[in-house]
C-alpha cells in the first residue's frame, strides 16, 4: 500500500462512528481533520441564515447566474458541519461553476428525524425563491427570464436526507432540480437489508454496525423502512418525474449493492441513474484530494457532468431569443 493511500485511509477513518467514542468528540474530530482555512481556486464564502439555519454561501470566481448547488453533508446523522465540508463543497462549486449553499442543519440524537429534513426543506425553498427573484429582476427589459436550476449533492447519511427532500418536492420546486449527485449514499436502514443480517459486513471505512448505530441515533426502528429515511423503500409514485441521478463511489463499498438496486428502481420507473464506480477506491475518496489524485479526477468528472450541459441550454436560449425578435 502506498504512503498516500495509507494517509487517505487514516484521514477518512475519522468518518467512522464508533460506539466507543463520545458524540461531541466525534464531531470535533471531524471538524479538526477536514476543515481548512484555505479554500481552493480563489473560492470565497460568506455566512448567511435562513431563519435559524446557518449556511455557507460559497462562490467560485465564475459561476452560472441561474445555477445553484445545495449540498447536504454526511456525518452519520450526528456529526458534520460547514467547517468540515467547506473545502470539499468549494471544490465542487468551482468544478461545476455554481454558487453553492452548505446548510448547518440540526443533528441527531438531540434533534432526531425529521428535524434535519425540515431544515434542508426550508433552506431549499428559501434559496429557490431568492434565486428566482434575482433572476427575474436581472431579466427586466431583456424579454427573457432564466429559471433557477438546482443541483442537489449529498454523501453517505446526507443522501437519505437529500432524497427525502426530493420526495417531498412538487411543482416548480421539483421541476427546478437539474441533477442529483450522490457520493457513497446510505439508502436502506430497514431491518431486512442484507447488510444488517449478515455477519461482519465492512469496507475500508464503514461497518454495518456503525451504520446501524447512526440509524438508531437518527430515528426509532419503526421509521427505518420509511422512504423518507430509507430511499430504497420509495414507491414508484415517488420516483415519477425524478431528476437524473449520478452516484459516484468506490468498487468495494458496503453500500454498492443498495446503489445498484436504487439504479434499477429509477430505470424501471423510466428515470436516469448512472453509477460511476472507481476501482480500488474507498468511500468518500473525493474528500482527500491532498492524498489521492483520483479525488481531483472524480471532482473534475462531476464538473463536466454539469457544465457540458450548459452549451445545449445556451442554444435553446438563443433560439428562443431569435423567435422573440422575429
Amino acid at each position: 500500500m502506498s504512503s498516500d493511500r495509507r494517509a487517505a485511509l487514516k484521514k477518512l477513518k475519522n468518518l467512522y462512528l464508533s460506539p466507543k467514542i463520545d458524540l461531541n468528540d466525534f464531531r470535533l474530530r471531524m471538524d479538526d481533520v477536514f476543515s481548512s482555512v484555505f479554500l481552493p481556486n480563489n473560492v470565497e464564502y460568506e455566512e448567511t441564515s435562513y431563519r435559524t439555519i446557518k449556511c455557507d454561501c460559497i462562490s467560485p470566481v465564475m459561476f452560472s447566474s441561474n445555477r445553484v448547488l445545495l449540498y447536504v453533508h454526511g456525518g452519520s446523522f450526528v456529526a458534520g458541519s460547514r467547517a468540515a465540508y467547506r473545502p470539499f463543497v468549494a471544490a465542487l462549486a468551482n468544478a461545476t461553476a455554481s454558487k453553492a449553499y452548505l446548510p448547518e442543519f440540526r443533528l441527531a440524537p438531540a434533534h432526531p428525524f425529521p428535524a434535519a429534513l425540515e431544515d434542508v426543506q426550508h433552506v431549499f425553498q428559501s434559496v429557490f425563491v431568492e434565486t428566482e427573484t434575482a433572476l427575474s429582476l436581472s431579466a427586466q427589459g431583456e424579454g427573457f427570464a432564466k429559471t433557477p436550476e438546482i443541483i442537489i449533492m449529498a454523501d453517505t447519511s446526507g443522501a437519505s436526507i437529500a432524497l427525502a427532500l426530493l420526495f417531498s418536492l412538487n411543482g416548480k420546486y421539483r421541476e427546478s432540480i437539474r441533477q442529483v449527485v450522490l457520493f457513497s449514499p446510505w439508502l436502506d436502514f430497514s431491518e431486512n437489508n442484507d447488510m444488517f443480517t449478515s455477519k461482519k459486513v465492512s469496507d475500508e471505512i464503514f461497518t454495518a454496525e456503525s451504520v446501524r448505530l447512526a440509524s438508531e441515533h437518527y430515528t426509532h426502528a419503526e421509521n427505518w423502512s420509511n422512504p423518507l429515511v430509507s430511499p430504497l423503500k420509495a414507491t414508484r409514485d415517488l420516483l415519477l418525474d425524478f431528476p437524473p441521478v449520478f452516484i459516484q463511489m468506490g468498487e468495494k463499498e458496503i453500500f454498492y449493492d443498495d446503489a445498484v438496486m436504487f439504479q434499477s428502481m429509477l430505470r424501471n420507473a423510466g428515470r436516469k441513474c448512472e453509477l460511476d464506480i472507481w476501482k480500488n477506491m474507498m468511500p468518500l475518496f473525493q474528500m482527500v484530494d491532498e492524498e489521492l489524485s483520483e479525488a481531483h479526477l472524480a471532482v473534475e468528472k462531476i464538473g463536466k457532468l454539469i457544465t457540458e450541459k450548459d452549451h445545449s441550454h445556451e442554444s435553446v436560449r438563443e433560439i428562443q431569443l431569435e423567435l422573440e425578435r422575429n
